[in-house]
C-alpha cells in the first residue's frame, strides 16, 4: 500500500495542472532556453530566471519532449509537498 509521501508519475494534463494550482504554482520556462524551453513550476514570488507561459504552451512543450511529471503529495511530516521533477516518459 502506497503512502501519501510516495512519489507518483503522470502524463495526465488535468492532474498535473490541478497539483500545480493547488500549490499556487504557475507554468513557466527558463528564460532564453532553446527548443521551446526548459519547463519549470514557479511558486510564490516570480523568479527572475523564469517566464510564465500559458497552460497550452506548457503542455505543448511537455508533450513534444515526451516528458512525465514526477511529484509528491505530502512530506513525511504531513505537510503539502512541492516536490516535483520533469522526467522522460518510460
Amino acid at each position: 500500500m502506497e503512502t501519501t509521501t510516495a512519489s507518483h508519475t503522470t502524463t495526465d494534463h488535468s492532474k498535473i495542472q490541478k497539483w500545480i494550482e493547488a500549490r499556487n504554482g504557475r507554468p513557466s520556462r527558463v528564460k532564453g532556453a532553446k527548443e521551446g524551453g526548459v519547463l519549470r513550476i514557479d511558486f510564490g514570488a516570480p523568479e527572475e530566471t523564469l517566464e510564465e507561459i500559458s497552460w497550452d504552451e506548457f503542455f505543448q512543450i511537455f508533450d513534444e519532449n515526451e516528458l512525465a511529471f514526477l511529484y509528491q503529495d505530502r512530506t513525511e511530516s504531513g505537510d503539502t509537498s512541492r516536490f516535483n521533477k520533469f522526467v522522460n516518459r518510460p
